[in-house]
């Protein structure tokens, strides 16, 4: 498993020196950064981070506006997998690390689950089922073989969504499912930002297969809309070191089991 997954680690696209990566990540969690703060934080002058922010605007992690850095679309799948990539990663290899030769397995949209869809694309010969667009092509050359729900496409998350794909993921079947969340709370459970999104998942969760969340802590207390399903639905949360203490004895007061992974 060790050697796949290295294989599948060298493909994706980390040129991005630390600098860069900590720019990236400052501008994701505010949004809106002015270029002379930017040179601040990371100790280097406002013409070396133009260059910086010129090669993260061409790769599309993120806008500029004049004298200012602008986080990119916070639904767009690559953005967000560039967000705590490392954390992911680890988190992402774990997940891999428990699906089995010859299984066939659900992979929920997510950065996270995108991840984890490029390390199956070298390392396992597996069918995956998903509703995701961009996890499809991810695998459109691995041994997996794909199957993608039909239904309406939504664009920005390159999701399927609607009756049409909640009618096809009721006629399959799957030994294990990895969802992601946008928010976990005591008093709400897991939740998603998007109805449409989250009626799919709560129709995966139903299918009764071991049903993994697979998510970095940053989500934990935040609350959005719409209900992911009933928490013992749930066979473990799998999530980083960095989960609260308050979180955790939630999650266990809930019987909600979990598995804390430390960046590598």
């Amino acid at each position: 498993m060790r050697s796949g997954i290295a294989a599948a680690l060298s493909d994706f696209p980390e040129r991005m020196n630390d600098r860069q990566q900590r720019i990236l990540q400052y501008v994701t969690d505010n949004q809106r950064v002015a270029v002379a703060e930017l040179a601040g934080i990371t100790g280097v002058s406002v013409v070396t981070v133009r260059h910086d922010l010129n090669y993260l605007e061409q790769g599309a992690y993120l806008k500029r506006e004049h004298g200012f850095a602008v986080a990119a679309d916070n639904d767009s799948v690559d953005t967000r997998m560039r967000s705590n990539f490392q954390t992911k990663k680890s988190l992402a290899e774990y997940a891999a690390s428990l699906i089995d030769e010859g299984e066939t397995v659900f992979i929920e949209n997510g950065s996270t689950n995108a991840i984890l869809a490029r390390l199956l694309a070298q390392a396992r010969s597996i069918t995956v089922i998903t509703a995701s667009v961009h996890i499809a092509n991810l695998l459109r050359e691995s041994r997996c073989e794909v199957i993608l729900l039909g239904g309406v496409l939504q664009k920005r998350s390159e999701s399927m969504v609607g009756p049409l794909a909640r009618l096809a993921l009721e006629q399959v079947h799957f030994s294990k499912a990895f969802i992601g969340i946008d928010g976990y709370h005591a008093d709400t459970g897991f939740t998603g930002r998007d109805m449409m999104r989250a009626e799919i998942v709560a129709t995966a969760l139903r299918k009764c297969a071991c049903n993994y969340v697979l998510t970095d802590s940053t989500k934990f207390g935040e609350i959005h809309p719409h209900s992911l399903g009933e928490l013992f639905l749930i066979h473990e949360v799998i999530t980083d070191a960095h989960l609260p203490v308050l979180f955790r004895q939630q999650l266990e007061h809930d019987g909600v089991r979990y598995t804390l992974i430390d960046e590598k």
